[in-house]
C-alpha cells in the first residue's frame, strides 16, 4: 500500500524482508517412527517410517543431529545412509524397550522390541548437511 507522500519503497523493503526471513526460517517437518524387533538374538524386523507432516508441529526443539549429505533433499535416503548415528540419536531422546524372556525345558526364548513412537522432527537442508531436530 502506498503512503500519502508517495514513499512506497519502505513498505516494499519491509514486505521483502518478511518474505525472505519466513522462507529462510521455515524448516521441513516430518513425522518419524521406528521399531526394531529381535527374537532369540536374531534380527526379526526393523521398520523406519517417515512422512511429511501435514500440519505445523508444535513443540520445544531438543538436541540436533547433523548428517552429511550431497545435494539430496530425500530425508529417507539420508537417514538410511547414516542409520547408526540416527539410532544413537533417537536412543538419547527417548525410546521404549520391551523385553520378554521365557525358559521351557531348559530352552531359552527371548524377544526384545525397541520402539520410538511417532514423533515430529524439523529438518533443515543445507548444501553439505541435514540438521535433524526432535520436537518434544
Amino acid at each position: 500500500m502506498r503512503s500519502r507522500d508517495g514513499n512506497r519503497t519502505l513498505s516494499c523493503r519491509f514486505c521483502t524482508l518478511v518474505l525472505l526471513s519466513s522462507l529462510a526460517l521455515n524448516a521441513s517437518e516430518y513425522l518419524i517412527s521406528y521399531r526394531y524387533v529381535v527374537k532369540n538374538a536374531i534380527l526379526y524386523n526393523e521398520t523406519l517410517q517417515i512422512s511429511k507432516a501435514m500440519q505445523k508441529c508444535i513443540g520445544i526443539p531438543q538436541t540436533s543431529l547433523l548428517l552429511q549429505q550431497k545435494n539430496s533433499k530425500d530425508i529417507q535416503k539420508i537417514i538410511y545412509n547414516h542409520m547408526n548415528e540416527f539410532i544413537t540419536y533417537i536412543q538419547k531422546i527417548g525410546i521404549n524397550v520391551e523385553h520378554k524372556e521365557k525358559n521351557t525345558n531348559y530352552q531359552n526364548s527371548s524377544t526384545t522390541i525397541l520402539t520410538m513412537h511417532t514423533r515430529c522432527f524439523k529438518v533443515d537442508f543445507n548444501d553439505n548437511f541435514a540438521k535433524i531436530t526432535a520436537l518434544k
